[in-house]
């Protein structure tokens, strides 16, 4: 008798959901990777103008259209799609490799994971690169998680899960493969387009920048991202990277500046 392939295999009673948009060069991969773990794959689409619908729904995922609402909320709107307690969330350029599907499944082997929730490691994988490097420079939030135990934060701007208090968290071994530039040009227009949503946050929640930061905000991130983040092991990549990671945080601040200028120079009756 023929033994069950990962794919065939019973899978953990765990959904799987996406935010997306405009992403049907590289959203097939990310479903056909988790489709091993997941009966229930969701991807939320916010406006998509490319094939990204036909391509999720081709590999298998289940399909909703739901207007940006802001990376936390579109998230949460993602949470309430999820037929199972456990859900993972990966984002459209994110692959969870074999040996981490491997890790997931034996979570749920033997019943309920030990933990409440999980957090795995993410690392960036520069384009010509197979896998991440060694001094990758990685994040590790909570993705794998109990939806009785923790739910996305409704921030517009970032994206991570509030636990509630007596929550259980572990961390997984295996690492999620990030393929986050598609070309230089790509990744500043994304930066260029966060940096609004950062600025109309910081409006919002009534923060200000010192000017002092306008001067600084480059070269120390510069250096945060080349020595800190450890891209100048990574050749011209991460060089390239790193000018670009600086420049999109002196943005921020250069935009934030530029709005408060704006609105003091209305307000006096300038404009």
């Amino acid at each position: 008798m023929a033994l069950p392939t990962a794919m065939t295999a019973a899978k953990p009673p765990l959904s799987v959901f996406v935010i997306a948009k405009n992403e049907a060069d590289r959203i097939g991969r990310t479903i056909e990777a988790v489709r091993t773990i997941s009966d229930d794959v969701i991807v939320i689409d916010s406006g998509s103008t490319d094939d990204t619908l036909a391509v999720a729904a081709r590999s298998g995922a289940r399909v909703v259209e739901h207007p940006f609402e802001g990376y936390g909320l579109q998230k949460r709107f993602g949470e309430t799609l999820c037929r199972h307690d456990w859900m993972l969330n990966v984002d459209a350029d994110e692959v969870v490799p074999p040996d981490l599907a491997e890790e997931i499944r034996a979570l749920f082997a033997m019943g309920e994971p030990d933990a409440d929730a999980y957090k795995v490691r993410i690392a960036e994988i520069f384009p010509g690169e197979g896998a991440p490097h060694r001094f990758a420079y990685a994040l590790a939030p909570v993705r794998l998680y109990r939806r009785t135990k923790g739910t996305y934060n409704p921030s517009p701007v970032h994206d991570r899960v509030d636990l509630v208090p007596d929550a259980r968290v572990a961390k997984l071994r295996g690492t999620i493969h990030h393929f986050s530039v598609r070309s230089l040009g790509d990744q500043m227009a994304k930066l260029n387009r966060y940096t609004d949503a950062l600025v109309d946050d910081l409006a919002a929640r009534g923060e200000t920048i010192s000017m002092v930061r306008l001067v600084l905000e480059f070269p120390a991130n510069f250096i945060k991202a080349y020595f800190g983040r450890r891209h100048f092991l990574r050749g011209a990549y991460g060089f390239m990277t790193a000018m670009n990671f600086a420049f999109y945080r002196y943005l921020r601040v250069a935009k934030h500046i530029e709005l408060r200028q704006r609105l003091k120079a209305r307000k006096d009756g300038r404009l």
